[in-house]
């Protein structure tokens, strides 16, 4: 009797953690719902193995550019040309510093990316809004988009959280793509009732490839979809492109 009361007690005791385990694994697993996967990366994850991270069946990737006027990510060159030998789509991201001139921190952007047909258009990480209002904040945020946008021929996308976007730019960028980060097993929602292409939905993934945690993303679409959304080829190259297959 003592011992079957000492493991009732043990069960009623682990049955939240088994329960939270459970819910943990089904959040790890949420992008088994999507079908084109992605990740985003920083120097932080250290020297990547794209090869194996491709091979995982990850379709794009985000990649850490710059940040505010003029930090450069020291891993940026390597894991852009990496990324791109596997096929998988790039995008590179600049990180807004709101207290930063918005063309100050285009210009750093622009000199250390170079885009081309068949990357993902530029991205604007924008987590805090500083001492600004939120007219001054969007006010700078639209600038540096219609820098980038000016010089790469497609608007930037826009990557948030859920919560920051509800509270200070929602109904703002509704021409632009947008990225949103929710950490949890269920999708972003929006207050203006929006849609959204990209969903970072943990930052704590394990990948091969990857020593440590990982953002893990899903694109809300197929992959024809996200080859659409993509920088478009330009008239002389699809006329090559076209060419080969005669008249």
């Amino acid at each position: 009797m003592n011992i079957n009361n000492t493991y009732l007690r043990i069960f009623i005791v682990m049955l939240p953690f088994w329960a939270l385990t459970s819910c943990l694994a089904d959040w790890q697993d949420a992008s088994d719902r999507y079908e084109v996967k992605g990740v985003d990366v920083s120097h932080y994850q250290g020297v990547i193995d794209w090869d194996l991270l491709a091979a995982d069946g990850h379709d794009f990737a985000f990649i850490k550019a710059t940040e505010g006027e003029e930090l450069k990510d020291e891993a940026f060159a390597a894991n852009w040309h990496l990324a791109g030998l596997t096929g998988m789509r790039r995008g590179a991201y600049h990180f807004f510093r709101p207290e930063v001139m918005p063309d100050i921190q285009a210009t750093n952007f622009i000199a250390e990316v170079e885009l081309r047909p068949g990357d993902l258009p530029p991205v604007i990480d924008v987590e805090n809004r500083g001492n600004l209002s939120v007219a001054q904040l969007v006010s700078r945020v639209k600038k540096l988009s219609l820098v980038m946008e000016l010089h790469y021929g497609v608007k930037p996308i826009i990557y948030t959280g859920q919560n920051f976007y509800n509270r200070f730019l929602a109904g703002q960028f509704d021409d632009h793509p947008l990225w949103l980060a929710r950490y949890d097993y269920d999708e972003p929602v929006t207050v203006c009732g929006r849609n959204y292409n990209f969903w970072q939905y943990t930052d704590s993934g394990q990948l091969p490839g990857v020593v440590g945690d990982i953002d893990r993303n899903v694109f809300l679409g197929t992959h024809l979809d996200l080859a659409l959304l993509c920088i478009p080829p330009t008239v002389s190259s699809a006329s090559d492109d076209l060419a080969q297959f005669g008249e």
